[in-house]
């Protein structure tokens, strides 16, 4: 009987000593921090690069996929796939979360993420590194003729399309209206619908305007000019109070007869759309994709209208003093953009 018991007692031990063991391994395994998805885990392995852009139907997913599919042929150990996504805020909060390796957001956003401020406020990500600086995102004031909105202070009591709540446009709304004395979106009838909805609505006059942003040409825009609306200019008293707030902003004009019907240049306000990355990507890396986008920028171009006639040497400008990250910098050198 004592044989038996003492067998017993052993058994209890090695079942129980079993047991911590597994559930230390679980709460081991349920802690335990991802490697970076960028880094190749064995030799020869190829780096994975995740580029998240925009809605499928916009112009920002057709330049990722031109860019990665350009990488994929000219930088050896690259694997690069762009995705579709939600937009710049979605697109840096990827970023700073380790889903995704390179993007493209406005300099605003990129700003804000990298301080923690506006929709990133208290999730700052200050590892965020630029690649380079892009072409110019201007904002388009779409409104019908039979509105009266002349300027944005007129669109107060108006109907007026502002995109989805706590979307890039709608922050650009937020900045420009609150700028002219309007308290948005409460001075307002909002409708919070995509470009899309917005022309739709604008060509059969079931709201007053929309703010479209985009690079120009923006079919949107054009869709809307065709059915008795125009767009309004955002003057440069307006832009520099704007500038005093926020560093990004620049002065742009839209060339007469960029769209249907519009004979005459739109003054407006406009944010660069600015390439980043993780700033845990190898220099080397960097380095490699900066070189192969600039080195096939004239090939680029041609498939992609917005990236079409850019310049290393304005990639580094108008890029709200987000740090470049060292890969970049040292191609910016090697060509003679940076000392």
């Amino acid at each position: 009987m004592q044989h038996l018991q003492t067998w017993k007692r052993i058994l209890t031990a090695t079942l129980a000593a079993a047991l911590m063991v597994g559930a230390l391994s679980g709460c081991s395994g349920s802690k335990k921090a991802a490697a970076p998805k960028a880094a190749p885990t064995a030799s020869g392995e190829k780096i994975k690069i995740n580029f998240p852009t925009a809605s499928a139907s916009g112009a920002l997913y057709a330049v990722g996929a031109a860019i990665t599919n350009n990488w994929n042929k000219t930088v050896p150990n690259v694997s690069a796939s762009s995705q579709a996504s939600a937009g710049g805020i979605a697109n840096l909060n990827m970023i700073s979360e380790g889903e995704a390796q390179v993007s493209i957001a406005i300099s605003s956003n990129v700003y804000q993420c990298l301080n923690g401020t506006d929709s990133f406020k208290g999730h700052a990500y200050k590892d965020l590194k630029a690649i380079a600086g892009l072409y110019m995102n201007p904002n388009q004031v779409v409104v019908t003729d039979k509105s009266g909105i002349k300027t944005l202070t007129d669109v107060k009591g108006k109907h007026f399309a502002v995109a989805s709540a706590g979307s890039s446009v709608y922050n650009e709304c937020a900045a420009h209206f609150t700028t002219a004395g309007l308290k948005f979106p409460d001075d307002m009838k909002a409708e919070y619908i995509t470009f899309t909805d917005a022309a739709d609505m604008l060509q059969n006059g079931s709201i007053d305007g929309a703010w479209i942003m985009s690079g120009a040409p923006a079919s949107a825009v054009a869709q809307a000019l065709t059915a008795k609306c125009h767009l309004i200019n955002i003057d440069d008293e307006m832009i520099t109070k704007l500038q005093a707030k926020y560093p990004w902003y620049a002065k742009y004009t839209i060339p007469a007869g960029t769209y249907p019907n519009q004979e005459q240049p739109i003054n407006t306000s406009a944010i660069k759309m600015v390439m980043f990355c993780r700033g845990d990507l190898t220099e080397d890396t960097v380095y490699k994709l900066t070189k192969s986008f600039w080195e096939s920028i004239e090939q680029l171009g041609k498939s992609q209208k917005n990236l079409k006639g850019l310049k290393p040497a304005d990639a580094v400008k108008d890029i709200a003093n987000v740090p470049l990250h060292p890969g970049a910098v040292k191609y910016y050198k090697e060509i003679g953009v940076l000392k």
